[in-house]
C-alpha cells in the first residue's frame, strides 16, 4: 500500500485548517461548536456525535442518563443502527428521547437491508424503537461487498427505492451510507449517484478517519476529497480505532489527540463512542477547546503512527469480517 506523501499531508491539513476556521462558536456558554452539513449550509450539526453502538452497552438507566446529559450539554447529534445490540441501542435511545427531547436532536440511524421490502421493514422497526415518526438521516449501513451497490440501487427491488419513498412521505430528511472495509466500496456507491439521472445525491457519508488510516486503505486520501468536492457531508468514525480505544492503547497517542486529528480534517462531525459520563466529559472537552492541528502537527503525528498502520493490524475492521451482513446471512440460509 502506498504511503501518504508530504503533498497529501499538506493538502489535508490545509483543508482541515479551513474547516477549523469555519467552525461556528456555540450559541450558548458551554455548548458544542457546530459545522454545516455539506451543501446543506442551513443544517448545522455539533462537531461530535454520540455513537449508537457504545450507548447500548451500559445498563438502560445509565445509558438514558448519559444521553440526557449529552442533550443538556449541547451534544445533540445521535447516531444509531437497526442492528446494534439486536435493537437495544435504538430502544434505549427512544426512551431517552421521550418527553419532548426528540425535537432537540438530529437523529440518525442505519438500515442493513439491501432490498426494498427489507429496508421498509427496518425503517418501520427503527422508528418504533426510537419512538419517533421521522429520522433526520437514514444511512445504508456497512457497505463492504461488491454486490452492495447493485442490490441497493436495483430500480425495482433496491433499498434506494424505499429511501426515496420514505423521504417523500416525510419519514426521513436525508440519505447517506456507511462503511469501514475498503474505500473502493465507498467510491462504487458514490458512482451510483454521480449520474444526472440518479434517484438522489447522497447527503452524508460515514467512514473511518484516524491517524493510521492515511497509510492503509485510506478513506482520508481516496474518499474524503470526493465528498468535499460534491458537497456531501463527511462524517468520521473510529478515530480511536474502535475495539475500546485500540489506537491510543497500542500507539501511545492520547485519545484526545486522536480525536483532535480527526476533527482537523474537513469533516462535518465525528461519531464518538460514549458509554460513560467520563467519556462524555472528555469528548465535550475536546470539542469545546478544539483548535485545528497545524500542517506540521498533522505530518508529525501520521509519521509517528505509520509503523503501527502496516497491514491494517490495528484497524481490524478493514481486514476482518466486521459489519452489516444481513443479506449475506439470508443468502446462505
Amino acid at each position: 500500500m502506498n504511503l501518504v506523501t508530504r503533498r497529501d499531508f499538506l493538502a489535508t491539513a490545509a483543508a482541515g485548517l479551513a474547516m477549523g476556521r469555519g467552525v461556528f462558536a456555540a450559541q450558548e456558554a458551554g455548548g458544542v461548536p457546530r459545522r454545516p452539513m455539506g451543501r446543506h449550509r442551513d443544517v448545522m450539526l455539533p462537531m461530535i456525535a454520540l455513537g449508537g453502538w457504545d450507548i447500548g452497552r451500559p445498563p438502560e438507566a445509565e445509558a438514558v442518563a448519559i444521553m440526557h446529559e449529552a442533550i443538556d450539554q449541547g451534544l445533540t447529534f445521535f447516531d444509531n443502527c437497526w442492528e446494534y445490540h439486536k435493537g437495544r441501542s435504538e430502544e434505549f435511545m427512544g426512551k431517552a428521547l421521550a418527553g419532548g427531547r426528540r425535537d432537540k436532536v438530529f437523529l440518525m440511524t442505519k438500515v442493513c437491508g439491501r432490498t426494498y421490502e427489507d429496508a421498509k421493514r427496518h425503517l418501520d422497526e427503527s422508528l418504533k424503537r426510537l419512538q419517533t415518526d421521522r429520522l433526520d438521516l437514514w444511512m445504508f449501513h456497512g457497505i463492504r461487498w461488491d454486490e452492495d451497490p447493485g442490490l441497493i440501487f436495483d430500480p425495482e427491488n433496491g433499498a434506494a427505492r424505499a429511501a426515496v419513498e420514505a423521504r417523500k412521505a416525510g419519514k426521513i430528511r436525508h440519505i447517506g451510507f456507511t462503511g469501514h472495509k475498503d474505500p473502493k466500496f465507498h467510491l462504487a456507491m458514490l458512482e451510483r449517484t454521480a449520474a444526472k439521472d440518479a434517484p438522489f445525491e447522497f447527503d452524508a457519508v460515514l467512514m473511518p478517519l484516524n491517524i493510521l488510516d492515511p497509510n492503509y486503505f485510506s478513506f482520508q486520501k481516496e474518499v474524503l476529497p470526493v465528498l468535499v468536492k460534491r458537497g456531501i457531508a463527511p462524517l468520521g468514525m473510529k478515530s480511536l480505532g474502535a475495539q475500546d480505544g485500540r489506537i491510543p492503547r497500542e500507539t501511545g497517542v492520547p485519545a484526545t489527540e486522536c480525536r483532535r486529528y480527526a476533527l482537523s480534517l474537513p469533516v462535518t462531525s465525528l461519531v464518538c463512542g460514549i458509554m460513560s459520563m467520563d467519556n462524555l466529559r472528555q469528548d465535550l472537552g475536546v470539542a469545546r477547546t478544539f483548535q485545528p492541528m497545524t500542517e506540521a502537527e498533522v505530518a508529525a503525528l501520521v509519521a509517528r503512527a505509520e509503523p503501527f498502520a502496516k497491514n491494517g493490524r490495528i484497524e481490524a475492521y478493514k481486514t476482518g469480517d466486521y459489519g452489516c451482513s444481513v443479506h449475506r446471512r439470508k443468502a446462505a440460509s
